[in-house]
């Protein structure tokens, strides 16, 4: 009895000791399962936006070269959920094109994103969006230990969310970013579809192991198919100009370059970010004869736009620059076709090698016209191929200015999408497009001066010292603003036309020069004069202004010279001085009177008018259509 007694406590110690052993072994087999749990970050596709992830926060692996333009990107340093997780990595210069591993975090959505250029990446503008997201690179605490075992949540392979099978009702889980102390164990089961906003509203900052990665009841093919989600852009308004492109359809540039100018085209319009808020595209296509592709209203955003430009085939034929330039002039720059009339116009010629037409004479009617006219030559003519341009330096001949703002030379073909950002940059730069008409540069202005005996040898010079002034304050060439001076008594006199000085050094000098004339003061016989002799000899796309400066009242009748010139579109101010008719002046002016008639007593008084008539000038020029 008591060897079974000492035998059966021999077996309970035994079974003790081995049941020790092993709890022991299975301890330190769990403590080093939790000690070095394995997780795999998931890689994503580029064109993977933020908002079809539904984790607050979130790490991914980005692959090499989402820095491409396909891969839309909205606002800067905050960006809409919209936007590429990772082509939004590589503008905030969190990643490179080589790619890598960030860390996402949802915020709120912002009441306006602005686009900007960064790192190779055109971000776009965007008036609002629901969510938004910042990325950074800190993606170290993300992978520290779970504190309590029966926590990790094991990754599984990232779905592909565009242009890829993916098995319905799969859900996909992300590497959980550290848990904050006094978290709770949630359950491993991924949330039914119904408590998706019940969840983030409860803890919007705490990651749930097992939530599933793409939004509830995403659907990859409806996506490709579905447009409505798509953000409409407003357009940059920093970059609000009507763009016409006049590219080269010609035989001799051959297809495969005429679709490295298709790409350029748009790229050019990816990076512009086109919006009823922004800037406008459009574009001609030239060879024998130039033909509108699509008009500046025809598509309102840079998507559209890229989609049209694919669509475009070659023309063939010579490479007449020249025409298609008086094509845009005439035709393209409509009401109809677009023109806003409040922003500038701008023309961007490319040409293969050199044109087979001459562009002088075109591009002079366009400058003139408020056309800011910019050339990218492309492969331009050898030393050996000069002798068979039409027209040497036609670039400088067609251009705004020749200060080389608006000149672009491009070696070979295949470096012309290195101008993308360059060509952006100065299009929008509405400040140097000089050609824009402006109150200070689209005129001609007559000025009708009173030589009459009650003047005086002293009072005309001031009278020319005010005219000098009034001249000063213009911009004067051939094609902005010109200026020209009749002087009358009884009689008239030519001074100098319009097409006589085309700079203002010339002109201020010319006006110097006129001498005293005295006599009597016919006023209406002298508008008459400058009707005849001044104004039928104006351009047809310039402002007619006549200012008349007189010191009495006339011996003949004003009315009807008055009304002629009002009727022939002649903007009349009237300054009288001294002795001058009130009632005369508000005749000669242009309705209404109180804008266009000005007196002062004395001749040394006249200065004092020049900032109100230029200020007139400028108010009713900017009440009207720009261009």
């Amino acid at each position: 009895m008591g060897i079974a007694v000492l035998t059966m406590k021999a077996s309970v110690i035994e079974m003790f000791l081995v049941l020790l052993v092993t709890g022991i072994h299975s301890n330190k087999e769990m403590t080093k399962k939790i000690k070095r749990p394995k997780f795999t970050v998931p890689q994503i596709n580029c064109d993977v936006r933020a908002g079809k992830i539904i984790n607050p926060e979130f790490i991914v692996k980005c692959p090499a070269g989402c820095q491409d333009p396909r891969y839309h990107v909205y606002g800067t340093d905050v960006y809409a959920s919209y936007s590429s997780v990772c082509g939004a990595a590589v503008h905030s210069g969190v990643l490179d094109n080589s790619g890598g591993k960030i860390l996402v975090r949802k915020v709120a959505g912002q009441s306006g994103y602005k686009g900007s250029y960064s790192n190779g990446v055109q971000s776009l503008s965007l008036p609002r969006w629901r969510e938004s997201f910042v990325v950074s690179g800190e993606t170290t605490k993300a992978y520290q230990s779970p504190s309590a075992p029966g926590t990790t949540a094991q990754p599984v392979p990232l779905m592909q969310v565009l242009g890829t099978t993916a098995v319905e009702g799969t859900h996909t889980t992300l590497p959980k970013p550290p848990p904050s102390a006094g978290s709770t164990t949630s359950s491993l089961r991924p949330q039914p579809v119904g408590q998706r906003s019940q969840e983030l509203a409860g803890e919007p900052e705490l990651w749930k192991p097992g939530s599933v990665l793409l939004d509830a009841g995403f659907v990859p093919k409806k996506e490709l198919s579905t447009q409505s989600l798509e953000p409409v852009s407003q357009g940059d308004p920093s970059c609000k100009v009507d763009l016409s492109f006049l590219i080269d359809g010609s035989a001799s540039i051959g297809k495969r370059r005429f679709r490295i100018q298709k790409q350029f085209l748009a790229d050019v319009a990816q990076a512009l970010d086109i919006g009823p808020a922004g800037p406008l595209m459009g574009i001609v296509q030239y060879g024998d004869n130039p033909v509108t592709q699509f008009n500046l209203k025809t598509h309102m955003n840079s998507r559209d736009v890229k989609t049209a430009i694919e669509k475009i085939t070659q023309r063939g034929g010579l490479s007449n620059v020249g025409r298609a330039i008086s094509f845009v002039t005439q035709n393209f720059f409509s009401k109809s076709n677009g023109n806003r009339g409040s922003a500038p116009n701008v023309a961007v010629v490319m040409v293969d090698g050199w044109p087979t037409d001459k562009v002088e004479e075109a591009s002079r009617f366009a400058r003139e016209s408020g056309i800011n006219i910019f050339f990218i030559t492309m492969e331009g003519a050898s030393e050996k191929e000069k002798q068979y341009v039409l027209e040497p330096n036609f670039a400088n001949k067609a251009v705004c200015r020749t200060n080389g703002f608006y000149s672009l030379s491009v070696q070979n073909w295949f470096s012309l999408h290195k101008t993308v950002q360059p060509l952006v940059k100065r299009v929008c730069d509405t400040d140097r497009l000089a050609c824009s008409k402006t109150c200070l540069n689209s005129a001609d202005i007559g000025f009708i001066i009173d030589g009459s005996s009650s003047v005086g040898t002293g009072n005309f010079r001031t009278v020319l010292q005010f005219v000098a002034n009034l001249s000063k304050e213009f911009e004067i060439s051939d094609t902005d603003t010109r200026i020209g001076a009749v002087q009358y008594t009884y009689e008239q006199r030519l001074e100098f036309g319009f097409d006589v000085y085309s700079t203002k050094p010339d002109v201020l000098n010319a006006i110097k020069r006129v001498g005293y004339w005295s006599g009597g003061t016919s006023t209406g016989a002298a508008i008459n004069y400058a009707l005849e002799q001044l104004f039928k000899k104006s351009k047809p796309n310039k402002r007619k202004l006549m200012i008349l400066i007189t010191d009495g009242r006339s011996y003949d009748d004003v009315r009807i010279p008055a009304m002629v010139a009002h009727h022939e579109g002649v903007i009349t101010y009237a300054i009288g001085v001294a002795w001058a008719a009130q009632d005369e002046l508000e005749v000669i002016a242009t309705h209404p009177a109180r804008d266009h008639a000005f007196f002062v007593d004395e001749f040394d008084h006249l200065y004092q008018v020049v900032p109100k008539v230029i200020q007139n000038i400028c108010t009713e020029f900017n009440s009207q259509p720009r261009n």
